[in-house]
């Protein structure tokens, strides 16, 4: 089972690889669209990222632009 910890740390490395950002780049309550400014395709790839690393079956509109790290982090806690 992952913590929190497990589940924010490989976040953030999918957020890194995806967008090529640094990890200090990534204000954890901001709206990713106003913190980074993830487009919509930006954020279909770092969702098919997400299915890859974390083998969790999310649809394609679960995840949005406007949700926050945490958002993202909670999304992930509950599967």
């Amino acid at each position: 089972m992952n913590t929190q910890t497990d589940i924010e740390s490989k976040l953030k490395s999918v957020f890194k690889k995806v967008l090529d950002i640094k990890e200090s780049e990534i204000v954890p309550g901001a709206k990713l669209d106003e913190s980074l400014g993830i487009d919509s395709t930006e954020m279909v790839e770092i969702a098919v990222v997400i299915k890859k690393e974390f083998g969790v079956a999310i649809k394609d509109n679960e995840l949005k632009k406007t949700h926050s790290f945490n958002d993202i982090v909670g999304i992930l806690k509950a599967k």
